[in-house]
């Protein structure tokens, strides 16, 4: 049984039809990376399965449940976790306390996350708005896992990022994956760094899949990508 399957899902905003009759499914431990040009959908896909956004139809299962009209704190619950563009770090919460009010019963807890990324351990005691760019990324991944999830939502996790934060955060993903067993759905607007972190991919056009397979295969064919996302 797959962890996660949507069949012909339709979500959007208000009136506004985003995500169009879209279906996947997702593995357990399997990777699953969301490419495509700005405003096509991929944002609200990772909304649609967190529960974030008006469900018009369509069906998402997991491990084989309906969760299609199950609230966020339900799918969180259910072990979805969600690590959004726009990071939602607490400014007037200490690293620390960021990561506290996130947890929940599980593998993952604070010695495991300061194992995870040490700079968090270092900062531990720093506000959350007295963090670099890279250090609040680390801290929404950290939190994430707090909640201990077994499939990670990843929105744009490299945006904005010097490159050797990049390469660390990559490795960190990788590692999370590789030993772990962690499930992961990575939107990314660098297609070669998700797609060397999955194993399948999906490019979407106004809230379609137009191309899909295994992400090496894109890989060795990355013009069939770039033409979707070049703007």
């Amino acid at each position: 049984m797959p962890l996660l399957e949507i069949h012909n899902l339709t979500a959007g905003y208000g009136d506004a039809v985003v995500i169009d009759g879209l279906s996947l499914s997702l593995d357990e431990n399997k990777g699953l990376a969301v490419l495509g040009r700005n405003g096509v959908g991929k944002t609200t896909l990772m909304l649609s399965l967190i529960g974030h956004t008006r469900h018009f139809g369509g069906r998402i299962l997991w491990r084989g449940e309906d969760i299609s009209s199950q609230p966020t704190v339900v799918r969180s619950r259910l072990g979805i976790g969600w690590v959004p563009q726009e990071r939602n770090i607490f400014p007037s919460l200490t690293v620390e306390e960021n990561l506290r009010v996130a947890a929940a019963p599980g593998r993952y807890d604070l010695d495991k996350v300061y194992g995870l990324f040490p700079r968090l351990c270092e900062r531990r005691r720093n506000m959350g708005d007295k963090l670099s760019g890279g250090e609040q990324q680390m801290l929404a991944i950290g939190r994430t896992l707090m909640t201990n999830p077994r499939l990670l939502l990843l929105d744009e996790p490299f945006e904005g990022l010097a490159p050797v934060i990049v390469e660390e955060l990559e490795a960190t993903i990788g590692r999370l994956r590789r030993e772990e067993g962690f499930a992961t759905i990575i939107v990314e607007q660098r297609a070669e760094d998700a797609l060397r972190l999955s194993d399948d991919a999906i490019v979407l056009d106004r809230g379609r899949i137009v191309e899909s397979g295994p992400a090496t295969h894109l890989l060795d064919d990355i013009s069939a990508v770039q033409k979707w996302i070049a703007v």
